[in-house]
């Protein structure tokens, strides 16, 4: 089975490459059937919601959390 991985975009959305559901918060399921890379929205100005549309690029939109370096042993 394909893994599924969420990446964080620098200043940009998340990107989910792999096998996904999304649903709403009533349940039911956006169609995303076919699509092999998933860009959502973290600046919340998108007009296509959950999706992302590029307008992060417009609004000046920062975010480059980085993961934890690993401790040394």
């Amino acid at each position: 089975m394909t893994e599924t991985r969420i990446r964080t975009r620098e200043n940009g959305p998340l990107l989910i490459t792999g096998p996904v559901t999304l649903v709403d918060h009533l349940g039911q399921k956006f169609d995303v059937a076919g699509t092999e890379n998933i860009a959502l929205c973290r600046c919340g100005s998108s007009k296509k919601r959950p999706f992302c549309d590029g307008t992060h690029k417009l609004t000046g939109f920062q975010a480059a959390e980085l993961a934890a370096s690993p401790s040394p042993q």
